[in-house]
């Protein structure tokens, strides 16, 4: 049976969790807070014998933080695919899983809901555990990337078209009789089919890269009009990836065993704090050298003190990199009366922190330096020869600098959103 003392060991935060049997999976779920939603199983199982099965014969829960709910909802899909746990088929009470499908095979690739997989020409995303949340997710992706839903050609333009969720419309591009158009308008559909794939992959920063990019060569031509619906869409893909841009209210660690977990990481490397009870993180988010602006948050005593959270219009137009405007941002950070921290945090890897590494040495601060490089995420340290700390993802100590990182980023982007909507409405 399943250990209470393991839960409390689970960080709070978005991911995926497996309850276990030895190597068996049993159960997988999603949530945007591990640590309470498995203690609900816990406490559950006491009134549900559904519950009770997966508690009894657990031996192990296993956690994997992710860094949204939307991307917990994609990970818990690719799981139960993968590996098929017990309890998650019985509950569906005979019942196929649900997919959303996509039938690439055709001309104009429709995507659609079904239950099951089954005609070997299209690709299936999922499984998902009700259609409220396929349809959910299918709802938010069209805001961003319009596409047909229709399962049947008409000679007419579908409703959706008119509001700008299908957009070009197989039914108007069927039509053309012009060759030339009708090659190109097949191409942008086609183009926009693999963009949705790719958001269904988890693969969106080449998406978000290409939309700013659209977004800054419009307002550069001041086709500002075109341009606020690619900020749109923007805000939207935001919304869905990064929900806590739009909510702040963040679960917290346990600050004992949190930092604990941390020192254990670094003390090889900076064996001076016997304890950590405040750390800064650092954000750059890049509108343009006219709008770049930085972040500086606070973890402090096991809780973000957002009272103590700070944010820097760069100042300096000639910094055209983000190394620079790190700089600006320590030595305008360091001319305050503020208390230093124990430790400082950046995203970024080898690279930032050889430039920060030499900002401190200038204004004569030393304080342990940690990186935190993606792709996957891993820890840089601040030392001579920039080694790295390749810990478990359920290591909670890498748990804290993520979420650290994550929230930097957030209050960075926050001002840089504000910024641009208001640069928008002058």
């Amino acid at each position: 049976m399943l250990a209470k003392k393991q839960i409390d060991s689970l960080p709070s935060t978005y991911g995926v969790y497996l309850f276990k049997k030895g190597n068996q999976v049993l159960y997988i779920g999603k949530s945007i807070n591990i640590k309470t939603r498995v203690r609900s199983h816990w406490e559950n199982a006491r009134l549900d014998k559904k519950e009770n099965l997966i508690i009894s014969q657990a031996t192990t829960v296993e956690s994997i933080p992710s860094q949204s709910e939307f991307k917990a909802l994609i990970l818990e899909s690719q799981l139960i695919k993968k590996y098929l746990p017990k309890y998650n088929v019985i509950w569906k009470d005979n019942k196929n899983f649900l997919y959303i499908k996509i039938t690439v095979k055709e001309k104009f690739p429709k995507v659609l809901l079904c239950r099951k997989e089954d005609d070997g020409n299209s690709l299936y995303f999922g499984p998902f555990s009700s259609t409220r949340i396929a349809g959910t997710l299918i709802r938010d992706i069209r805001q961003i990337i319009p596409f047909c839903t229709q399962k049947k050609v008409t000679k007419n333009p579908c409703f959706y078209s008119k509001i700008g969720l299908c957009q070009p419309c197989p039914n108007y591009v069927n039509q053309l009789k012009n060759r030339n158009l009708f090659i190109k308008e097949k191409r942008n559909y086609r183009s926009n089919i693999k963009k949705v794939i790719k958001i269904l992959t988890g693969n969106i920063s080449s998406l978000t890269k290409n939309l700013n990019h659209q977004l800054k060569t419009l307002t550069k031509r001041e086709l500002f009009e075109e341009a606020i619906k690619v900020r749109n869409k923007i805000f939207r893909l935001e919304k869905l990836i990064h929900p806590r841009f739009f909510n702040e209210d963040l679960s917290l660690f346990n600050q004992n065993k949190t930092i604990k977990a941390l020192l254990e990481l670094i003390s090889d490397y900076f064996p001076q704090p016997k304890k950590i009870s405040r750390i800064e993180g650092y954000d750059i988010s890049n509108l343009g050298e006219k709008e770049a602006v930085g972040s500086l948050v606070v973890f402090q005593n096991g809780i973000f003190d957002k009272n103590e959270y700070r944010r820097f219009k760069i100042k300096n137009i000639k910094s055209s990199s983000d190394f620079s405007r790190l700089e600006e941002i320590l030595k305008r950070r360091f001319k305050q009366p503020w208390p230093d921290p124990d430790l400082i945090v950046v995203d970024g890897g080898r690279p930032q922190l050889r430039k920060i590494g030499k900002t401190m040495k200038k204004i004569n601060k030393k304080i342990p330096l940690i990186g935190i490089a993606k792709n996957p995420d891993r820890l840089v340290i601040g030392v001579n020869g920039w080694p790295t700390i390749r810990a478990l993802k359920n290591n909670l100590g890498l748990n804290l600098i993520q979420l650290i990182r994550d929230e930097s980023h957030r209050f960075a982007r926050k001002y840089h959103l504000f910024l641009r909507e208001r640069d928008f409405l002058v």
